[in-house]
């Protein structure tokens, strides 16, 4: 495969809009490495990934309505937009949308007398193209991450593994997950973005990252609420944010997703 490529990635179906905007990120990102990726396929860099958690503002009929508001964000300005709902509802919103769907957690496990697990096929069945892992609200231990990721690695769902510091990231790179979102837990839910309360964890954490496992894709997330956070999250060497309230708790979400992409297009 092209070096210049990440394996996954989201073709640019229309520009809308933002045409000349998302022209212009192209031409530079062409000279970043090529870490921007245009090949088929659903997943792509920088990308805006939303945790729906177990929001009433995204339950049930919310979750759809939330899904395609992050599909049409994403339709209009080429930035790739991943939602994360309860699992229940991953299936609907898998139907509905063209967008990346994800789950918030998968279990070690593979068939058998697991009940209430979360059963990796499963999810991949129900239409997710891949999952968290050991988010700050479902931690997980060291050797069940490391089972976690390469049973996600099997059924070929997309790994993004949560950590909270930077020696914590450093030692998930290890385990070779697709994406390692640093998120430090006192930060999460405040509005106080870890981009710029602690910008030293974020440049740590991208470089500790590159040392273990340069293939790894580094986001960031915890009180990301508006695009000023992002952009900066993305000038301190990170390829995206994992959001949760800052969007799904939004008045107007869809104007906040919107503002997000638009901050990315210019960082």
């Amino acid at each position: 495969m092209n070096s210049s490529f990440h394996p996954f990635s989201l073709s640019c179906r229309k520009y809308g809009k933002f045409k000349k905007d998302i022209e212009k990120y192209l031409k530079a990102m062409s000279g970043r490495g090529g870490e921007l990726m245009l090949e088929t396929g659903k997943v792509r860099t920088p990308i805006i990934l939303v945790n729906f958690k177990t929001y009433a503002e995204a339950t049930g009929e919310n979750a759809v309505k939330l899904a395609e508001m992050a599909e049409k964000v994403s339709i209009e300005t080429g930035i790739c937009i991943g939602v994360a709902p309860q699992f229940v509802d991953i299936s609907i919103i898998a139907k509905k949308v063209s967008i990346p769907v994800f789950a918030q957690h998968i279990d070690p496990i593979g068939y058998g007398s697991y009940t209430g697990h979360v059963l990796p096929e499963s999810v991949k069945y129900a239409g997710a193209v891949g999952t968290l892992i050991n988010h700050s609200e479902r931690r997980l231990k060291l050797a069940d991450i490391d089972a976690a990721v390469s049973r996600a690695r099997e059924v070929e769902l997309i790994s993004v593994v949560c950590t909270n510091n930077t020696p914590v990231s450093a030692s998930a790179a290890a385990l070779k997950p697709d994406m390692i979102a640093v998120e430090p837990p006192e930060l999460i839910g405040t509005g106080i973005p870890v981009s710029k309360a602690k910008p030293e964890v974020v440049t740590s954490t991208v470089e500790a990252v590159k040392r273990v496992n340069p293939d790894v894709i580094v986001l960031c997330g915890a009180g990301i609420t508006n695009g000023d956070d992002v952009a900066a999250a993305i000038r301190l060497g990170t390829r995206g944010v994992l959001v949760a309230s800052g969007i799904v708790r939004a008045k107007n979400p869809y104007k906040v997703m919107l503002e997000f992409a638009e901050a990315i297009l210019k960082a």
